[in-house]
């Protein structure tokens, strides 16, 4: 059963990787495709980082921090590429 939803967790995050990327190949504006790309960026990893933690709940430490890490720092890098493009990169 565990293994079960472990798979489940891990193709879900592959394809939130895949659902991510089909915005970049749209017309819209840089900051869109940012934002819809790190959405699905955060959203796969720590999906897949949950179905590892199912499959190998000895490291659960590491894959803890692992999840946490992304979920703080693809949020803050999202933030700081939006606010850089939007400033076209000239500090006011």
């Amino acid at each position: 059963m565990i293994e079960g939803f472990s798979d489940v967790c891990i193709g879900g995050g592959l394809l939130f990787w895949l659902w991510g990327t089909l915005p970049i190949l749209g017309r819209r504006s840089v900051l869109f495709k940012l934002h819809s790309l790190s959405v699905a960026d955060t959203l796969g990893s720590m999906s897949i980082i949950t179905g590892l933690l199912l499959k190998i709940s000895r490291e659960w430490p590491l894959l803890l921090l692992a999840i946490l890490s992304l979920a703080i720092w693809n949020t803050v890098l999202g933030y700081v590429l939006a606010y850089c493009s939007s400033s076209g990169g000239q500090n006011d």
